[in-house]
């Protein structure tokens, strides 16, 4: 791996594109609402027809200035008809009765067309969250979709950058003397907003001593932000405009967090401008002494060397892939009569990782099911046991080979199952799951099918996943290229599940010269143990997705890539639809009803949900069917 390399030299003269944009060359649209009073609400569920009720949040004017370099290059000013009587406190503040909108548009109507004038605009507004909140609620109710414009708020800016003593008061009316504006708020909307131009402009005179140089540091400057934070802008000045990995290092050259970025500099920069809200990181770039950074060729490799930074430092202060290592498995013991068995380590034979043990406990109740093992724990030796058999023996689960009544030779079929099922040679095991699950739904014992539901998606689920990332894993050596949006190429080798070497080949490069160059430079990947060849399992997790994205390319590959036809990759739909089911508040379970319900082909495919007909006919006693 390259070395990081630290903020070293001289700082260089930043480039308005580095900055971000000039506050100069962006478009800001000043508005401002009257309504009949209180706070925006959304539509209510209870009213079929939201629009025809009155709302007490409706509006009643709109009134807005478009703005450019200081210069005003659009007014937008309209009457709204709230559908309701103005009440007569709004009459005595505004001075808008209901004669007056009697006869104005409706808010569908209005909506399209101020929507569409402030489209590419920045939107200010003084008490900011009262006005866009009446319009993202207005959104909303009209099925129109909002906008998500960069929002300025003058109040909050006001606070940031006045003092107390300038500004005792921030409402506008007092910054409208302060600043002594040209037109003078009056509560109606198109004069209120042409004030608070006035206001904006006069602030964005005071925010170049806060640090304030581009429309991006204009919106983190409304965020709070720390001393530290910004103090410590230097740090990203040295950071070029590139994918790759940064790494902050604190007091003891020691990482404290390590994060990619398609756009290192933007990225790094954005830690020091306020938009960081997380109070751990906060406090990691108060103590940051420094930015390392590696650039890398492409997204791809910067997620994988992010992950292995993350593996080899630990940073305190990040959350998440520090261990890639830790983690259950379920695998099958190793003696004359296998069983199911929770490890540490994988086996060439396991199923995992999963995060907790108590995960893997279920994986391990749900594949006895499946697969038929043997669930005791007691070692039997290859001539079987002599003690009594249990109740699963009476129950036709077991051959009881801890009694003597099964040999060796009788429960190797039960192994040869269970393996087929862990490789994706057969998914007989999950089938008769779902089958499980269908009868216990059919007797209406709704908790228990739920429980065997939601065990059964989460082993499907974890069989999946290990099976096609160990597809990936068993590949000695494959070569992938995907489209860069440029007319190039984005170029991966990889070696048994592992990122061996990546590069480009741009637009007018060859790029089979290239792909040779970095196969003789790649790095060598010795396969370990168990299911993964050793590769660690979000590594091989991130480079599936990469490969499995549209629009790559196999350039070629030593062994075939693939899944099994009878995996449990084929489930993939059935889970979702348990997953959804189970998420549902009241959620029915599935099964195939012959006699009641819909039937449900044997297969993967089969739904999860019961008709309406058998929810109706659930017992009266039973508050409501379990998801």
């Amino acid at each position: 791996m390259d070395a990081p390399r630290p903020v070293t030299g001289p700082d260089p003269q930043l480039t308005f594109e580095e900055l971000g944009t000039p506050l100069h060359a962006a478009t800001f649209v000043v508005l401002d609402l009257e309504t009949t009073g209180g706070p925006p609400a959304g539509p209510d569920p209870a009213d079929t027809e939201p629009l025809a009720a009155p709302r007490p949040d409706a509006i009643t004017e709109i009134g807005a200035v478009k703005v450019r370099g200081g210069e005003v290059v659009g007014e937008y000013a309209t009457l709204v008809d709230p559908g309701m009587a103005v009440p007569p406190q709004i009459v005595a503040l505004t001075g808008i009765t209901t004669a007056m909108v009697r006869d104005a548009p409706h808010l569908d109507v209005v909506l399209p067309g101020f929507l569409e004038f402030c489209a590419g605009a920045v939107v200010v507004a003084h008490n900011a969250p009262f006005d866009v909140g009446h319009l993202r609620a207005a959104c909303r109710r009209h099925g129109a979709p909002w906008p998500r414009p960069p929002v300025v708020c003058t109040a909050r800016l006001a606070r940031k950058v006045l003092t107390r003593d300038e500004a005792p008061s921030c409402r506008l009316s007092a910054l409208s003397a302060l600043f002594r504006t040209r037109t003078r708020p009056i509560h109606r909307a198109l004069d209120d907003a042409r004030a608070t131009v006035d206001v904006l402009h006069g602030l964005l005179e005071r925010v170049g001593g806060h640090g304030v140089s581009s429309l991006e540091d204009l919106l983190a400057l409304q965020i709070e932000t720390t001393p530290a934070q910004r103090g410590r802008r230097h740090l990203a000045e040295a950071v070029p405009h590139a994918p790759g990995v940064y790494l902050f290092r604190g007091p003891a050259d020691e990482v404290l967090y390590v994060g990619t970025s398609t756009d290192l500099r933007r990225r790094v920069r954005s830690y020091f401008t306020g938009s960081e809200k997380r109070a751990r990181v906060k406090e990691m770039v108060g103590l940051a002494e420094r930015v390392d950074w590696v650039e890398c060729a492409h997204g791809l490799e910067a997620e994988v060397r992010e992950l292995r930074l993350l593996a080899g430092h630990a940073p305190r202060y990040n959350r998440r892939s520090r261990y890639p290592h830790r983690g259950w498995w379920v695998a099958l013991t190793d003696e004359p009569f296998p069983r199911w068995s929770v490890v540490r380590t994988p086996r060439e034979d396991a199923v995992g990782p999963f995060g907790r043990r108590p995960d893997a406990v279920r994986a391990v109740e749900a594949l006895a099911d499946a697969s038929r093992l043997r669930p005791c724990t007691q070692r039997i030796p290859a001539r079987g046991g002599r003690g009594s058999p249990c109740a699963l023996h009476g129950m036709g689960r077991c051959g009881a080979p801890c009694a003597g009544l099964q040999s060796a030779e009788d429960y190797s079929p039960v192994v040869a199952g269970a393996l087929a099922l862990i490789h994706g040679g057969s998914d007989d095991g999950l089938v008769a799951l779902r089958d499980k699950v269908t009868a216990l739904a059919v007797s209406e014992r709704f908790d228990d099918a739920a429980a065997h539901r939601d065990r059964l998606a989460e082993l499907a689920g974890a069989l999946a996943r290990v099976q096609r990332l160990s597809a990936l894993a068993c590949a000695e050596e494959l070569i992938a290229a995907r489209p860069d949006g440029g007319g190039g190429w984005d170029l991966a080798v990889v070696r048994h599940g592992r990122l061996a070497a990546a590069g480009t080949a741009r637009r007018g490069v060859p790029p089979m010269p290239v792909v040779d160059s970095l196969v003789s430079s790649a790095e060598t990947v010795r396969p370990g143990a168990g299911p993964l060849r050793g590769a660690p399992p979000e590594e091989v997790a991130v480079i599936t997705r990469w490969l499995e994205r549209p629009g790559t390319r196999m350039v070629r590959t030593t062994t075939p890539w693939a899944v099994a036809a009878r995996g449990a990759g084929s489930w993939s739909d059935w889970v979702s639809r348990a997953r959804e089911a189970g998420r549902s508040p009241s959620g029915p379970v599935s099964g195939p009803h012959e006699s009641a319900g819909p039937r449900v082909p044997a297969g993967p495919g089969a739904p999860v949900r019961t008709s309406a007909g058998d929810a109706d006919r659930r017992p009266r006693r039973r508050p409501r069917e379990p998801p």
